[in-house]
Formats: C-alpha cells, sequence, structure tokens
C-alpha cells in the first residue's frame, strides 16, 4: 500500500510490505509535485516500482546484515560477505538451518565461524551435502575448522551417495575426547625431543615445531589447549623471559658479492680477465644444461591429482562420472595425459611456447605422455605445410610427441555422437544464418523446440549433402559462461578436407570437437589458456550429457608481448606490403622467425617459466625475453670476433718472429670449454668507432694519444700515422705494438686478420609503440606504426675465420658487439649473421 500526501512540495511516501512492517521514506525519496503533470500515470507507476524494487533490496541487504554480525562476523567482514550473492545466500541457509535444528533464533559465536567457513570453503560438488554438515555443526559434533576441513575433505574424496556415516565421523574425529592429560603428555614429549635446542634458542626457538609434534599424535586435540600447554611447559623448563629473550634476533648479513649473484639476472658484458656475474644457479644445472620448464616453475603449477577430477572447482558430478572415472584409470594406468591441440592454419608464434611448455613440460614432469593433436576442423584454411611447421617447433623447444593426432581421427565418432545428443534431446538442426548467430545477444532460435525426430532426419540430409552450405546448422541446447546461447556444433562446408577427402561435408565446430577428442583420447589434464575459461562449463556439460569421460580444464593467462602483432591475419598483411620478408622474418614473434633470429629454444622456455603460472592476463615487454636470451647465450655460444665497420690498421713494426696465430678462449669465464686460434698478422681491422682523433675524457679507446690492448693478441698498439683520403676521410691507421705489460691500458678492443667477409643484419623494433594494434595508442592502424627503418644491412663486415664452418642457426657472441646467428640465406663464400640481441638491454647505458 502506498500513501502520498503533499508536504512543502515533496511527497512522504509510506511503503506497506507484506509482514506488515512500514518504513517512512520522507527522509530519504523526494518527488517533486509536478512529477503528475511531467509525466504520465505509467511512466510514474514504473519509475515507482523501480525505487522500491531498490529499497527492498536495501532492505534485505540490511537485514543479511545483522542476520550475519549476529553469528559473530565483524560488521566489515559482514557487509563484504553481503556483496558476494552466492557467499550470502549458502551462509544464510546454513543459519537458517542451524535456526530450525535447535528452534532457536540465537547462535553461538563459535558455531557461527564455523558455518561461515564451511560457506566459504564449500564446493559446488557436494553443495548438497550442506544439511549433512550444518547438522553437525549445529550438534557441536564438529567444533573445530580442523575438523570441518577434515569433513569437507572426505565428502569431496566421496561425492557419491549415499554417505557412509561411520567413515565419515571417523574421518573428521566426531565423538573423539582428548582429555588434558593425553595433551600434558605429548607436550612432554615433544619438549623432551628438543630439549636441547630449546636450551640454546630459548624463547627464539620456534615453538610451532611442537605443535606440531603433538598434532601427530593428537589429531583432534583443540589448538588452543594445545598451545597453552606448550606456553606453560616452556616456561616451566626456561623461567620468564629475560632481556636477551625479548631482542629480536639478528640476521646475519649476506656479502654484497653474494647478494648480486643471487639478484643479478642479466650478464654483464666480458671485460679482459672479468668473470661475468650472473645468476647462473637460477637456471642452469649441474651439468651445466639448462633447466627444463617445469624444474624452473617447480610448485607453482598445482593442478589436481591424477584421478581427483571431483576435486576440482566447477566439475560437476553425474551418476556415471565416478564409473566413467575409475575406467579412465583403469585405461590410462592411472597416468597423467596432456596434448597440445594447435589448429594447422597458420604458423606458431610466442604464446604457442607457453602453450607447449605447459603440455608437453607438465606430462614430462609428471611421468606422463602428451599428445600432439591437430585440430584439424576448418578444412578452407589448412595446410599441410603449417603441419610440418607445428611439429618442427614443438621438437625444437626440446619436445617429442607421445603421439600425433588429428580431430579427423574420430569424425566418425564425433558424428555418431551428434546423432545421440539430439535423441538425448540436447541439440537440434538450425536454420538461422551465419550472421544472425553472431555475438552474445542471439535471438532464441525458432527451431529450438523443433521434433527430435525431425532434427534426426535433418541432420542425416546435412550429411549427406542435401542442404546447401549456410542454410542449417546443429546447435547444442547450453549457454556458454560468457553468455552466448546454443553453440553451433556442426556446419555445412562443402569443401574437400586434406586427410578425408570428400568423405564429409560437415564439420564439428571447436565447442563440440575439443572436449570429446580429449574424452576420447583420455586426458587427464585440459590446459588451456584463458580465454576458454568461458567455455568450461559447456566442456563439462557436453562431457556429461552424453555420458563420456569427462577430463579436467585447467586455464592459465596468454603470453603477449609489447611492440608485437601475432595475429595470422595481420603478419599476411605485413608480408603483403613488404614490410617484412616472410614469416620467418627475424623482426617478427612466430617462433620461426626467433628461431632463425638466433633465439634459444632454452630461452624461450626459460622466458616462459619467467613469466610463471598466472592467470592475470598480463603483456610483457620483450625486454625479458631478450634478458632470457643472454642469460642462456652467455653460457651456450662460443665467442668470436668481428668487425661491422671495418677500418684496416697495419702493424709497422710486426715481431718477425710471431708465429702468426692467437689463441682466443671459446668462453673466457670458463677455461675448460676450451678455445680457437685465429690470424694474426700485420694487417688487422678494427671498428672504425674504436678510433678518435679528437676525445674527450671519458673516451678511453685508440687515439693519437692514447693507446689500447688488443683482446687475447698479448699486444698494446699506439697510432704512428692516420691515413687519409683527399677528403679528408680516415683511410688507414698506421700502428705500432708492443708486448701488454703490467701496467696495461684503460681498454682492449676486438680485431679481425685475415677475415672473412660477410654480411650483418641488425635488427631494431618493428613497431614504435607498445601497443601497435590499439587504435587508441594508433589511431591509424598497425601499418601505420611500422618502424621502416627496423633492419640495417652492414654488408662489408668481417668475421674471423672460426666461424667459417658454422651451420644454420648457430650462435656466437661477437666479442664487445652483442650475440649472432648464422642465417639460412648464408652460402659457402658469402656468411649472413643475424644479430639476435646486443650484449647489454641498452648498448647507449656507458
Amino acid at each position: 500500500m502506498f500513501t502520498c500526501t503533499p508536504l512543502l512540495g515533496f511527497w512522504p511516501c509510506t511503503y506497506v510490505r507484506n509482514d506488515s512492517s512500514s518504513h517512512n521514506l520522507a527522509a530519504k525519496v523526494e518527488l517533486p509535485r509536478v512529477i503528475t503533470s511531467a509525466l504520465s500515470k505509467f511512466r510514474f507507476n514504473y519509475f515507482l516500482s523501480v525505487l522500491l524494487h531498490q529499497l527492498d533490496s536495501d532492505m534485505a541487504s540490511t537485514e543479511l546484515l545483522s542476520l550475519f554480525t549476529s553469528i559473530g562476523l565483524s560488521e566489515q567482514k559482514a557487509k563484504e560477505t553481503c556483496k558476494n550473492a552466492a557467499l550470502s545466500n549458502t551462509l544464510r541457509q546454513c543459519i537458517e538451518n542451524v535456526q530450525k535444528l535447535s528452534g532457536n533464533s540465537s547462535i553461538d559465536k563459535d558455531v557461527g565461524k564455523l558455518l561461515y567457513n564451511l560457506s566459504t570453503k564449500l564446493k559446488s560438488q557436494i553443495y548438497d551435502k550442506i544439511p549433512l554438515l550444518v547438522e553437525y555443526i549445529g550438534k557441536n559434533k564438529i567444533t573445530s575448522d580442523l575438523q570441518l576441513d577434515s569433513a569437507l575433505s572426505y565428502l569431496l574424496s566421496n561425492p557419491t551417495d549415499p554417505v557412509d556415516i561411520k567413515m565419515f565421523e571417523e574421518s573428521c574425529g566426531v565423538g573423539v575426547s582428548i582429555t588434558s592429560d593425553q595433551v600434558e603428555t605429548a607436550v612432554e614429549k615433544a619438549i623432551a625431543n628438543y630439549k636441547d635446542e630449546l636450551l640454546e634458542k630459548r624463547y627464539h626457538f620456534n615453538t610451532g615445531i611442537l605443535m606440531s609434534e603433538v598434532r601427530k599424535v593428537l589429531k583432534w586435540a583443540d589448538g588452543k589447549t594445545i598451545k597453552n600447554e606448550v606456553d606453560m611447559q616452556i616456561l616451566d623448563l626456561l623461567g620468564p623471559k629475560t632481556d636477551a629473550d625479548k631482542a629480536k634476533p639478528s640476521k646475519a648479513k649476506q656479502s654484497k658479492q653474494t647478494e648480486n649473484i643471487k639478484t643479478k639476472s642479466t650478464t654483464s658484458v666480458n671485460q679482459e680477465n672479468k668473470k661475468p656475474v650472473n645468476a647462473l644457479e637460477n637456471f642452469v644445472s649441474a651439468d651445466g644444461e639448462v633447466k627444463s620448464f617445469m624444474d624452473l616453475v617447480g610448485s607453482s603449477v598445482k593442478f589436481h591429482k591424477i584421478g581427483e577430477n571431483f576435486k576440482t572447482d566447477g566439475y560437476v558430478i553425474m551418476p556415471r562420472t565416478m564409473e566413467l572415472l575409475k575406467q579412465h584409470l583403469k585405461e590410462t594406468n592411472s597416468t597423467v595425459y596432456t596434448r597440445f591441440p594447435p589448429e594447422p592454419n597458420g604458423i606458431l608464434h610466442i604464446g604457442h611456447a607457453k602453450a607447449i611448455n605447459f603440455n608437453f613440460g607438465y606430462a614430462r614432469a609428471m611421468g606422463g605422455k602428451c599428445y600432439l593433436r591437430y585440430d584439424d576442423t576448418n578444412p578452407e584454411k589448412e595446410e599441410e605445410k603449417f603441419f610440418l611447421g607445428i611439429r618442427e617447433m614443438v621438437e625444437w623447444l626440446g619436445y617429442k610427441p607421445w603421439k600425433v593426432t588429428y580431430a579427423s581421427d574420430n569424425f566418425g565418432k564425433l558424428y555418431d555422437l551428434g546423432v545421440d545428443l539430439i535423441k538425448r534431446g540436447h541439440a537440434y538442426v538450425c536454420h538461422m544464418k551465419a550472421e544472425d548467430l553472431k555475438g552474445h545477444n542471439v535471438v532464441d532460435s525458432p527451431w529450438r523446440d523443433r521434433p527430435i525426430e525431425e532434427s534426426l532426419i535433418l541432420f542425416e540430409d546435412m550429411r549427406k549433402g542435401k542442404i546447401s552450405e549456410g542454410d542449417a546448422t546443429l546447435r547444442m541446447k547450453t549457454t556458454l559462461e560468457e553468455g552466448k546461447k546454443d553453440p553451433v556444433a556442426y556446419r555445412i562446408k562443402f569443401t574437400p578436407h586434406h586427410r578425408t577427402g570428400n568423405d564429409w561435408c560437415i564439420y564439428p565446430t571447436y565447442d563440440y570437437t575439443h572436449c570429446l577428442c580429449d574424452s576420447f583420447e583420455n586426458i587427464s589434464h585440459s590446459l588451456c589458456t584463458k580465454e576458454f575459461q568461458a567455455r568450461r562449463s559447456s566442456y563439462y556439460w557436453l562431457c556429461n550429457v552424453l555420458e563420456v569421460y569427462c577430463p579436467v580444464q585447467w586455464e592459465y593467462a596468454r603470453l603477449n608481448l609489447h611492440y608485437a602483432v601475432v595475429s595470422k591475419r595481420k603478419i599476411a598483411k605485413l608480408i603483403e606490403k613488404g614490410y617484412v620478408k616472410d614469416w620467418d622474418d627475424p623482426r617478427l614473434f612466430t617462433l620461426t622467425a626467433l628461431r632463425r633470429r638466433g633465439f634459444p629454444a632454452e630461452a624461450i622456455n626459460l622466458f616462459c617459466a619467467k613469466v610463471g603460472v598466472t592467470m592475470a592476463q598480463t603483456v610483457i615487454d620483450p625486454a625479458l625475453l631478450e634478458s632470457c636470451v643472454r642469460d642462456v647465450l652467455n653460457v651456450k655460444a662460443p665467442r668470436a670476433m668481428a668487425v661491422l665497420n671495418p677500418l684496416p690498421v697495419k702493424i709497422i713494426n710486426f715481431p718477425a718472429g710471431h708465429s702468426g696465430k692467437v689463441s682466443v678462449p671459446n668462453f673466457p669465464a670458463d677455461p675448460n670449454k676450451g678455445e680457437h686460434s685465429v690470424p694474426f698478422s700485420e694487417q688487422i681491422f678494427i671498428e672504425r668507432d674504436d678510433f678518435k682523433e679528437v676525445t674527450d675524457k671519458n673516451y678511453k679507446r685508440l687515439a693519437p694519444t692514447q693507446p689500447v690492448g688488443l683482446r687475447h693478441a698479448g699486444f698494446t698498439i699506439e697510432v704512428a700515422e692516420v691515413v687519409k683520403d683527399s677528403s679528408g676521410f680516415i683511410t688507414e691507421l698506421h700502428v705500432k705494438c708492443q708486448k701488454t705489460t703490467e701496467d696495461k691500458p684503460k681498454a682492449f678492443i676486438h680485431w679481425v686478420s685475415k677475415p672473412v667477409s660477410c654480411e650483418v643484419r641488425l635488427y631494431d623494433k618493428l613497431f614504435f609503440h607498445r601497443n601497435p594494434e590499439d587504435t587508441s595508442e594508433v589511431p591509424d592502424g598497425y601499418l601505420s606504426d611500422v618502424n621502416k627503418d627496423s633492419l640495417k644491412v652492414m654488408s662489408n663486415a668481417l668475421v674471423d675465420t672460426s666461424v667459417l664452418k658454422a651451420e644454420t642457426y648457430k650462435q656466437f657472441q661477437f666479442e664487445r658487439t652483442g650475440y649472432f646467428s648464422v642465417d639460412r640465406d648464408s652460402k659457402p663464400d658469402h656468411l649472413v649473421f643475424n644479430q639476435t640481441v646486443t650484449l647489454k638491454e641498452d648498448p647507449n647505458k656507458n
């Protein structure tokens, strides 16, 4: 009932609820009197109904807040709980059940705490067990968090009805009574075991160790009782605390050098006779090899144990779930099975590297097996080169598929299950057009409720090619978590398939195929990126309605990089426009491009491990990837000397008796890794930037008045004459040399003698902006953001002879310059090197 009385131009409204409690709203609601003349009666009633609905909601929240604080929650925690509708509903249900059980509206705060903890920890699989759990809490049979956790664990491990009450009570300590004498005796024994250490450390001893010891023998003892007994017996043993006991224990300070070794993540530039500082223990194993992805990620991967699918969040338990799971464990011998399921319609990129590492790496670490399964359900875009390229990249990253399979292997079984899905009433043939099915607000299909027999006939007609492409689809009666209703299971495509030819003219979609192929292959852990989280419920739904084994889907964050474009369509456009040469152009972030640029597979795996196991969607700067490359190449790439912009130097007093050879260590920091020899003669070449006629006080390299050392040669040179052409351009230096003594020069430079001519390609970022695809950052689109100077070719570079027989993709550190890799364009008489990364993140820092 509403009453509206004019009062100073406003209406105080009285809203009378069904429970006859009235609330005067004059202080809250002010409606101008002119509203009746400005609004129609309909609009006014609508406005008022919305207002009253909001007031009703506010009052309901107030009642919940009062209910939650009455069981012992703080006002802040109660407010936070009210914001979570699912948690609020569960907690209210628990409270109401206890109230009915006891016949009393008031609830003890200890019981209230347990009810709150139950509501926060309860998983959907055992939601129907709320009455049982609430009964045990309300009757004080479960009185501690430990008992509650044990009860939840038991029910989650035994989710099917009926509950074995005897086993349930044993598992959570119902009826177990622990006396104070038992606690006292257990504490005495624990203290006796650690008496010497207690007397030494006194009150700085970690008493949690003692409590843990007691808990081992008295699992169900009250924690507070144990703590009080421990404190009392320690006081008896040690007496009151002294000033020394009250002081904080001092921590041993680490030396700065040790601290640097632990925290430094990138390799410093190697200087003459100086070892690089690098946190090798972070990623290099005892045998000097880079650790595997799972060794690096370690315990941060927390997937379910094999056979415990039903304990995971969101997993749905059906009448046959446990039976099917038992059969799965029998067929797999309780082995972890994963799969990497790429679409064979493009080249893999850096994001796929994370997926490969997760799927293959996790299976390897768990002693399991991983499939390479091609999701070949779209014949229009699939090519043989993509199939071959995908497998090549998987194996390049260090993994070997247990089996290579294809979604098309299962076309027959998938079709039969489509028929079964229709018969069960969960799918129908629809004639809505593809454009009408796009988006999330698709109208319900007028054919959704068509007779099952009619859909079966039409589905068969689709199969036989009797219906035109685009005129019919098979749709599933379910809703994705993102809101999309009735996703398509099958569509018509009159396109020959690369493996099945013209056998099929209907092809299954990802939403239909993926989970069923996982089921066929007995996958235990279906690992995918976060965007597929919205499909998890439909994944479980389809397996369950068809009564087939249901794997567990786990999601992790997609790996994205700044300054990068990985879309197949957009890369194709870059190639078409001539901004890059091909899919493996070293400026791209496809895996073939990274390999060609010289990025080691171990560095990419290390990068994926550093990004870690997270659900947070983040975009990573390529600098982290390049840092990983430096770390790995520092221990994997042998040293060589190369001059990119050569300046001829003639040693006018070259020692007559010199052998003409100089030994150069492959890894200056590790003599055990061998050495190679390079020519050394009166004619050498140095970097043009390593000589200046006019210098400042910060310049340390060669100058007319400043000598410099030649790396590895054991000689120091000083300028005798600067030779120039008619334009003043320096064409050659004449220098004198002498053996380097203890009085070393300020710097050592690299050089080459009797070198090999080569081409060196230097790379910069392909895009100027961090997010080239973001129109708010790049309004004219990613093509307008291309850095046309991202490739610089040094066609007259020189390199020492140690690289002559290097194979394609072999990496070297060109001393003082950076890391480089042999390009596939190399020929026996013309070597080509790609710059992999510079020696430092910013070569201009120093």
